[in-house]
C-alpha cells in the first residue's frame, strides 16, 4: 500500500529554516533516518521510504506554496495513490507555537497553500498535520513572519517536535488517520515550555 506524504514549503537556501518551510523540515528529518536522499522529479523533490509493509512518497513540491496543487494533482495520479491515504503537512498561524493537530479536512483558513491545493484537487477532504507557528507578530507582519527564520528558543524545542511529528506519519500509515488523530491531538501546547526554556536560559545568563 502506498501513502502520500506532502510536505509545504518554498525551495531554495533562503527559505529552509524559516516557519513556513516546517513541512520540508518534518520530510528533511524523516528521510535522513532512513539515509534516503531526496530526487528531483517533475514539481517535486521526491524520497521513498518502506515502513512496516507500506511505501511512503514523501514530496516537497518545487512549485513554491502558492501553487502547492499543482503539485499535489500530479504526484496522486501519478503514484496512484488515493487521496485518503495523502497526509499534508503545514504550518498553522491559529495553533500556539509546537502544538500539532491533525484534520481529516477543512477550509485553508488563510494558507495559500492549502488553498491552492483544495482549488486544483476541487476538494477539501483530504488529511493535514498542522504545526503550529503562533501569530506573534503585530498587524500587517504576516507575510514577515511566516517567512522568518525561527528564534533561538524554538529552535531548541524544534527537533522534539519534529520526532513527535514523524511518530504521526509513522503512525498515519500504519494504524490510520482516526487513531493517529486520537493520540496526536493533544490539549496543550509548548508556550509554558518556551517560557520555562527562556527563563533557564535568562538564569544562567545571570550567573
Amino acid at each position: 500500500m502506498k501513502y502520500l506524504i506532502i510536505g509545504l514549503g518554498n525551495p531554495g537556501k533562503e527559505y529552509s529554516d524559516t516557519r513556513h518551510n516546517i513541512g520540508f523540515k518534518v520530510l528533511e528529518a524523516y528521510a535522513q533516518a532512513f539515509d534516503t536522499f531526496f530526487l528531483h522529479e517533475r514539481y517535486a523533490d521526491i524520497a521513498k521510504i518502506k515502513y512496516k509493509g507500506r511505501i511512503l512518497v514523501l514530496a516537497k513540491p518545487m512549485t513554491y506554496m502558492n501553487l502547492s496543487g499543482k503539485a499535489v494533482n500530479y504526484l496522486l495520479t501519478k503514484e496512484k495513490i488515493p487521496i485518503e491515504n495523502m497526509l499534508v503537512i503545514v504550518d498553522d498561524l491559529a495553533l500556539p507555537f509546537g502544538t500539532i493537530r491533525i484534520k481529516q479536512s477543512g477550509g485553508a483558513g488563510g494558507h495559500n497553500g492549502l488553498s491552492d491545493i483544495i482549488s486544483n484537487l476541487n476538494s477539501d477532504i483530504f488529511n493535514r498535520l498542522r504545526f503550529g507557528i503562533g501569530d506573534k507578530f503585530k498587524g500587517g507582519g504576516q507575510t514577515d513572519y511566516v517567512l522568518g527564520n525561527w528564534s533561538d528558543e524554538e529552535n531548541k524545542l524544534l527537533p522534539e517536535r519534529i520526532d513527535k511529528m514523524i511518530g504521526a506519519i509513522k503512525n498515519f500509515s500504519s494504524i490510520g488517520i482516526e487513531r493517529t488523530m486520537n493520540f496526536f491531538n493533544l490539549k496543550y501546547n509548548f508556550e509554558e515550555e518556551l517560557k520555562k526554556l527562556i527563563s533557564k536560559d535568562n538564569s544562567e545568563n545571570n550567573e
